[in-house]
């Protein structure tokens, strides 16, 4: 489990690529302290785990699953990744739950300043607009981010300018696609509702109730 609270902003060391796979080696520093082999870091909000660790990084490697399914394939040398190790069990919850498990990537449609704050809009197919929703949390390269506005093609995101700075966001641009995980409590609800629900019914204590919540 991770919070979307970023450490630090490694850089992408070496990616040696197999025919659908990959290993990734990301220098880094503050994510290394106290890690070991096996352990779990996000990068750029996917869950990797440790499979190698030097004095100044880590190698973890990505799957084909994770490949197809994120904007690591489109990472080179010296690409700038934001990371976060797992969350122990008596840290601090600063953001929200995080499962660091991608549900596909979006694309950066726009991006302007508002005073000190910057807003990005982020372009999204419907499977994944459709958990996402106003002043809801999102995770966007695995920074937890609240929902600011949704539409039908996309969603913004207003952020601080500490966030712009601790994150690999000031090196993003209109274009750009990143990584999107929406919050999982709306889709385990979804999951354990009937089917058969007749579609007049609307959710209620009682039915949350039901499914175990």
């Amino acid at each position: 489990m991770f919070t979307g609270i970023v450490e630090e902003v490694g850089t992408i060391k070496s990616i040696n690529r197999g025919q659908h796979s990959a290993v990734l080696t990301v220098r880094a520093k503050t994510v290394l302290e106290g890690t070991r082999i096996g352990d779990s870091i996000a990068v750029n909000g996917i869950c990797l785990t440790v499979r190698q660790l030097f004095p100044d990084s880590f190698a973890a490697d990505v799957m084909h699953e994770t490949l197809n399914r994120s904007a690591l394939a489109q990472l080179t040398i010296g690409s700038a990744v934001n990371l976060e190790r797992a969350m122990p069990a008596n840290g601090r919850f600063g953001g929200h739950i995080v499962a660091g498990h991608v549900d596909g990537v979006g694309r950066i449609a726009n991006i302007r300043k508002d005073d000190t704050a910057i807003w990005y809009t982020i372009h999204a197919d419907s499977a994944i607009l459709r958990y996402v929703v106003e002043k809801g949390s999102i995770t966007i390269d695995g920074i937890s981010l609240t929902v600011a506005a949704v539409e039908p093609t996309g969603f913004s995101v207003s952020t601080i300018p500490h966030t712009v700075r601790q994150t690999n966001l000031n090196q993003r641009y209109k274009g750009d696609f990143v990584n999107l995980e929406t919050d999982v409590v709306g889709k385990y609800i979804e999951r354990l509702l009937p089917s058969e629900t007749p579609k007049q019914n609307t959710l209620t204590k009682e039915m949350l109730l039901r499914c175990g919540f």
